[in-house]
């Protein structure tokens, strides 16, 4: 690593921090995420080469989408572990003032959409929620345009299917914003 990467970290950090945070909100339907915004910086640092990187927004958003599955598998051995008491000390429960500061439109749009198969919760928030377009949510994913065009449509149509008015309501002001 040298100083001019660490830089360039820095910089995109400062500008992209927020969207990244933002996005690891809606992906993981936890406020608490600054721990996986601080490791999609730390493994953007690493990865980062003296190649030019095109659109850094949507690399790291390519990261912080790896960071989130990575902790949710984590979290899934974590709770596969015999031993009672490291069980007891991993709660995923939200704590009284992060369910009171969720709007309960809000807490029932990020259950339907956590619920949703990762693809569809993948596309819902990169291309409907944070706005990329279908081309970089594209290159997020690994897909083509018209892949994501199609799962898109899908997915507001599984969370639409699972709601009940005022989560519709609160999906569509989200993505349409």
């Amino acid at each position: 690593m040298d100083d001019y990467a660490g830089a360039r970290i820095e910089q995109w950090y400062r500008a992209y921090s927020n969207d990244v945070y933002r996005f690891l909100v809606y992906y993981t339907g936890r406020k608490d995420t600054d721990d996986l915004v601080q490791e999609t910086f730390i493994r953007a640092l690493k990865a980062h080469r003296q190649s030019e990187i095109v659109n850094p927004r949507t690399w790291l958003f390519s990261i912080a989408r790896n960071v989130a599955i990575d902790e949710q598998r984590k979290k899934k051995l974590r709770n596969w572990l015999p031993d009672l008491f490291l069980q007891h000390l991993v709660s995923s429960d939200k704590t009284p003032e992060e369910s009171l500061e969720l709007g309960e439109n809000k807490r029932m749009l990020y259950d339907a959409i956590n619920q949703l198969k990762r693809s569809y919760r993948d596309v819902l928030i990169l291309r409907g929620i944070k706005g990329l377009t279908s081309k970089e949510t594209a290159e997020v994913l690994g897909w083509s345009e018209s892949k994501v065009h199609t799962t898109l449509h899908r997915a507001m149509k599984a969370v639409l299917n699972r709601s009940n008015p005022s989560v519709t309501e609160e999906m569509t002001n989200a993505i349409t914003r």
